[in-house]
């Protein structure tokens, strides 16, 4: 029976997820499951990179072990943070969480030096400080030394799927949580980008759901037992895949998505990018199959997992 693999990271935890198909239907099994932590080292809140790959790995060998055949994986997790990679392939440093307080008052800083209701009608964003937007915007004024040296942007699911196969390129929906993508063509805002200052070629190849980003890398597939398996690009915004996956094909339906975030919101065809939209908070995300999705971020489960 043919498997496939989900990486799921989320903000608390990650799983691997096994889902083999069966006469037309699809039998899900959490092969292992982890824990996610925000450390704060210095000033500065990061996320564990290193502990969440080497997990990741642990994840993929219990499959392998179980026997599975294993077609192809895939990787998805939570939105906005990224990875730095330099010209060798090496990783600057550890992720910051977007909970840190690098961007505090960075939009106000941002939106003295773009017109605000021009921004959203082009990239369809709700204006959060987490945003990718921002967090660049905020190592640009303060000069830092990995944003001088750093040769590719790569958004934790990108992050994930470089090591394990080698191939650096930035998949549409997590790319879409930036606030820097052109959200009517679906690709980088150039302008953008360049009235904020930001290194061009940080900015990769946009590949879109069903890409096959690469195969595992030989290293990779002799440790884990899998093989050279393919590795390929999914909704890798976790809501983009959850919203995927409610089982309904009626029109005009609405879907609530809940973990750390709640996501409130419908599936559209193309991005409402009006005033009113902008001023009533609704953001603009991409979705799978050329969908947007139109949606409200709410405070989710996140509150619970700090008690």
């Amino acid at each position: 029976m043919s498997t496939y693999l989900a990486a799921d990271f989320g903000g608390g935890s990650g799983r691997i997820m096994a889902g083999t198909l069966t006469e037309g239907k699809l039998k899900l099994e959490e092969v292992y499951r982890f824990a996610n932590r925000q450390i704060k080292l210095g000033n500065c809140v990061y996320w564990d990179f290193l502990s969440l790959f080497e997990e990741m790995k642990n994840g993929l060998r219990v499959a392998a072990r179980k026997g599975y055949e294993v077609k192809s994986m895939a990787i998805d997790t939570w939105g906005v943070d990224f990875g730095l990679i330099d010209k060798d392939g090496k990783l600057l440093g550890n992720p910051v969480c977007y909970r840190d307080s690098r961007t505090d008052g960075i939009p106000e800083r941002v939106f003295k030096q773009i017109d605000q209701t021009v921004h959203y009608a082009e990239t369809g964003i709700q204006v959060m400080p987490i945003n990718t937007l921002f967090q660049l915007y905020s190592m640009k004024q303060n000069d830092d030394v990995q944003l001088r040296v750093a040769d590719k942007l790569l958004f934790m699911p990108d992050l994930f799927s470089y090591f394990l196969t080698g191939v650096a390129n930035n998949e549409y929906c997590i790319a879409s949580t930036s606030e820097l993508l052109d959200a009517r063509q679906r690709n980088w805002s150039d302008n953008l980008i360049s009235e904020l200052g930001l290194p061009r070629q940080l900015f990769g190849e946009i590949v879109f759901p069903g890409t096959v980003r690469g195969k595992l890398k030989q290293g990779i597939a002799d440790e884990t037992g899998l093989g050279c398996i393919n590795v390929v690009a999914v909704g890798s915004h976790d809501t983009a895949s959850a919203v995927f996956a409610v089982p309904s094909n009626e029109p005009n339906r609405a879907y609530l998505s809940s973990g750390t975030w709640s996501l409130l919101g419908a599936e559209v065809d193309q991005p409402i990018l009006t005033e009113e939209a902008r001023v009533a908070g609704f953001t603009n995300e991409g979705g799978i199959q050329g969908k947007i999705r139109f949606l409200q971020n709410i405070t989710g489960l996140w509150i619970l997992q700090r008690l």
